[in-house]
């Protein structure tokens, strides 16, 4: 199957579908080998790993390599996390194009204006652009797709702006008419309650997209019971490797020695492993003098 058709067919599921983030070859791959049934490929987690900060410092080629880097090294399907496509309708057509060349299944795009800014950040104000803008953008997308199962997520921010319910839904009636695949609908609230109303009012009308790394103890049946299509969860691989780095660096720092560390980490032949370098050793006997 098509990692395209993959990705569709999880956001179209009657049941309720799980990405998971990587950011980079190695995590994308273990996401695949844990049982994920696809990636998503956080902006917020590949710029971290750059030592970039979420705010489109990291060009858009750049994550465009890291990206492709993901896709190659595994076979489920990726969701790009686009941002806002990198500028106007044109830059989108592009981005579609290039990450189809990629094998990337679907890009999500937020409403946000460009350079955008961290939705979970506080104290920060979150511009959105006009509707009519971003239904271009989504409609530009669209029409550059050569896949027909390529995906497009239209991310809605309006919650995240704090303008409400009533704007969210006019946003959300006009992205479906201007081709989005699936809606995400964003909140930084510590309950789900803002996602919750929305789904009441939304009634099914195409398939819905959350992230729920803010309310995070909310039960995942809550999920499924009002109709969820997909939750994505978002930045815990990188998260997590980040505190492990930290605890490794610190301690091989106090310690000026090794002794205490190494039967704390992977060895380096699950390293090796992960690398694929059975494989190679498997090629050079065929290929190699």
């Amino acid at each position: 199957m098509k990692k395209t058709t993959a990705l569709k067919n999880m956001i179209n599921s009657k049941e309720l579908e799980f990405l998971m983030e990587a950011h980079n070859g190695l995590s994308a791959k273990i996401v695949e080998e844990t049982g994920f049934k696809g990636i998503w490929g956080s902006g917020l987690s590949i710029s971290a790993a750059m030592g970039v900060r979420d705010s489109n410092e990291a060009s858009w080629t750049q994550v465009l390599e890291v990206v492709e880097l993901m896709s190659d090294a595994t076979t489920i399907p990726i969701l790009l996390d686009g941002d806002t496509g990198y500028g106007n309708f044109n830059n989108v057509r592009r981005l579609v194009k290039k990450l189809e060349q990629r094998g990337v299944a679907g890009v999500c795009l937020e409403d946000k204006i460009f350079p955008k800014t961290n939705s979970l950040l506080e104290g920060k104000n979150q511009p959105l652009t006009s509707i009519e803008e971003f239904s271009g953008k989504i409609k530009a997308g669209k029409d550059s797709q050569n896949d027909d199962d390529f995906c497009i997520v239209a991310r809605i921010e309006s919650f995240i702006a704090g303008w409400g319910l009533k704007e969210t839904l006019k946003r959300a009636e006009a992205y479906y008419n201007a081709g989005a695949d699936a809606l995400l609908i964003h909140s930084k609230l510590s309950k789900p309650d803002e996602i919750l109303e929305f789904m009441k009012e939304w009634k099914d009308t195409c398939p819905v997209v959350i992230v729920p790394t803010k309310y995070y103890d909310t039960p995942t049946d809550v999920f499924r019971d009002a109709g969820i299509s997909v939750a994505i969860w978002a930045n815990h691989i990188m998260r997590s490797a980040i505190k492990a780095m930290q605890e490794t660096a610190g301690l091989i720092y106090k310690e000026q020695s090794l002794i205490k560390i190494e039967n704390m980490i992977s060895p380096l032949s699950e390293v090796f492993r992960l690398q694929g370098m059975d494989e190679l050793n498997e090629a050079e006997k065929k290929y190699l003098p």
